[in-house]
């Protein structure tokens, strides 16, 4: 069965993005949640052009280190897993979920195994935005087997964290 991973990340702008581009969609979108019917047809045309606009600007490590530190992280667990990765973001930057997932159909998936760096319960991205793309694909695509690989638990986070913690200690992280 082909596997394939798809590392949900958050996304951020691109520092030489115009400031007049961040504004505007920040400001569409709080008007967005808000708007009447009439109104929210126009609104939704211009929240989808800036975003597409967003997240398609070129990206560099300069312009935008969590992009490529993304990268570099679907990179190691290409590395460490042996299936093909695919970094998707939740905003900001291409591709999004919805796109990364029809991705991995076209490369053959016959299974997409979710997952995410967010590691706490109670965030609106990992546990509803995510979760839902995921939902979504399912129903896209149902000959594809999709998982969710989350919520982590709270000992294995616990783990990961002492181990960090331990990398800076001067003493043993278990005295």
């Amino acid at each position: 069965m082909k596997t394939i991973i798809m590392l949900a990340m958050h996304g951020t702008l691109p520092r030489d993005l115009p400031r007049e581009v961040g504004k505007e969609f920040f400001a569409v979108r709080s008007r967005l949640q808000q708007a009447s019917e009439p109104e929210r047809a126009a609104l939704l045309q211009r929240f989808r052009e800036l975003d597409s606009q967003m997240r398609h600007w070129p990206r560099t490590p300069d312009n935008d280190p969590y992009h490529a530190a993304s990268q570099a992280i679907a990179g190691q667990l290409s590395q460490a897993t042996g299936y093909d990765v695919i970094a998707a973001f939740n905003e900001f930057c291409a591709p999004s979920l919805e796109e990364a997932a029809d991705q991995a159909v076209t490369r053959g998936a016959q299974r997409v195994i979710v997952i995410t760096p967010m590691l706490t319960r109670g965030g609106e991205h990992a546990e509803k935005e995510i979760a839902a793309a995921v939902e979504a694909a399912r129903q896209r695509y149902p000959g594809v087997e999709w998982v969710y690989a989350w919520p982590y638990p709270i000992e294995s986070v616990a783990r990961f964290l002492a181990d960090q913690v331990a990398r800076y200690a001067e003493t043993d992280a278990h005295a």
